[in-house]
């Protein structure tokens, strides 16, 4: 019975790392899973034990983890990459870049709401590209991570700050109301 405990807490603290796709503390995967912290630093010890040899690696920086490839597979991952990286970005890139750019700083949560699906590996393609980087905590919200655009990207596009783009002011005003529009619609609980 403890056995097929330990399995479906590492499965679940599994399934968190790769669903995030970016490193989570120990307290948060605590606070996830409702279960002590020492449980949940038992079950990565043991997950890092069963991910050895299939390519994958968890990686603990301090008091985060994250699932990552293996060091050994870095050479095969540099290859795709630099074969991912001379590709056109694509509708799904292009439009998920324009939300970082004229909503920004935003987490990955609402740009996943704003488009309807997961971005996590349009995010990643990005971050990669050094189009946009993780940005400092919202002092209103230390939850989670957000993205931003890169000196880069603005050096590219010719411009010096975000504001600059076309019809910022607007467009920006635009997804603000989308988004309100989106949260008007949600169902209410009733209260009786």
């Amino acid at each position: 019975m403890e056995n097929e405990t330990h399995n479906t807490l590492d499965g679940q603290v599994t399934a968190l790392l790769f669903w995030k796709g970016e490193p989570l503390s120990l307290s948060k995967l605590a606070t996830l899973l409702n279960t002590p912290i020492e449980e949940i630093t038992l079950a990565i010890k043991r997950i890092g034990e069963k991910l050895h040899g299939t390519g994958i690696s968890l990686v603990e920086n301090a008091d985060e983890i994250t699932l990552t490839t293996a060091p050994e597979h870095s050479s095969l991952i540099d290859s795709v990459a630099k074969d991912e990286l001379s590709r056109d970005l694509g509708k799904a890139g292009l439009e998920t870049l324009s939300i970082i750019m004229y909503r920004g700083p935003i987490k990955r949560s609402e740009i996943d709401y704003i488009r309807g699906v997961s971005s996590s590996t349009i995010v990643r393609n990005l971050l990669i590209r050094g189009l946009v980087e993780k940005a400092p905590d919202n002092e209103n919200d230390l939850r989670g991570v957000y993205y931003q655009t890169t000196t880069k990207l603005l050096e590219y596009l010719g411009i010096t700050k975000v504001s600059d783009l076309p019809e910022y002011n607007s467009t920006k005003e635009h997804m603000h109301t989308f988004e309100k529009q989106g949260e008007d619609q949600e169902p209410k609980e009733h209260v009786n």
